[in-house]
């Protein structure tokens, strides 16, 4: 089986990096690392199996081919779309964000 690999955009990094400084600031480094290992798991698991996630939010968003996959153990969803050669990362979002205005606010490079 091919591995994808997954390239975040740029508010998926800023993404990742603002839950991680939440965690380090609010809950201790010890969750902040077991953010980061539910994370990678999540991109080694949708590397492999991208087509796992949920459909859901394209259908709600009109974006086709958006996909989501939840972290285990944290309320964040990873939003993809698989291309051919890899899978675009396009947010790491908390569940309780208002997920649409997330999902259409304007990249930022």
């Amino acid at each position: 089986m091919e591995t994808k690999p997954l390239i975040p955009r740029a508010q998926a990094r800023q993404d990742i990096d603002a839950a991680i400084d939440w965690y380090l600031q609010e809950a201790g480094p010890a969750l902040a690392g077991d953010f980061i290992d539910a994370l990678e798991a999540a991109f080694a698991h949708l590397g492999q199996h991208a087509a796992t996630g949920s459909p859901r939010y394209a259908h709600e968003l009109d974006l086709p081919g958006l996909r989501a996959w939840p972290l285990t153990r944290h309320p964040y969803l990873v939003f993809y779309v698989e291309r051919g050669d890899h899978v675009d990362v396009w947010r790491v979002l908390h569940m309780q964000r208002d997920i649409p205005a997330w999902m259409h606010a304007p990249e930022e490079t």
